[in-house]
């Protein structure tokens, strides 16, 4: 199990680091986007600040779970970016489906294998 845990919490944290790292520093092209996806991309980036911080969250938390340091914090931190990017490919870009469900089901996994550390966030104490 600590195998398995280490090897999803270091593949998590390279997509991570990737996407934050090539967004900041424009390592990639962007992706051409139609239909719906491109209205609510527009939308994003009208905003100025969403993508931004959702992308420097994305890093700090890549960092934490490749050094392996609060990666309980950063499991939940990540956890709604990661069902955001789900439901984004599910209805939105569903050529990127497969990662968006490793990124969301890689961190529902984390967050159980360290279940200990949250028993005293969801466990009502009597």
């Amino acid at each position: 199990m600590k195998i398995a845990i280490i090897i999803i919490r270091t593949l998590i944290g390279l997509i991570l680091l990737y996407a934050s790292v090539s967004f900041f520093l424009k390592l990639a092209p962007e992706p051409e986007v139609t239909g719906n996806f491109k209205a609510f991309n527009i939308g994003l980036v009208a905003s100025t600040y969403i993508l931004p911080l959702a992308k420097s969250i994305e890093f700090l938390c890549g960092l934490s779970f490749l050094t392996g340091r609060y990666v309980t914090l950063a499991n939940l931190i990540i956890l709604p970016i990661t069902l955001n990017i789900l439901f984004i490919n599910f209805f939105l870009s569903p050529e990127g489906i497969p990662i968006a469900v490793f990124l969301f089901f890689g961190n529902l996994f984390l967050i159980y294998s360290h279940w200990e550390n949250y028993k005293g966030l969801f466990v009502a104490k009597g």
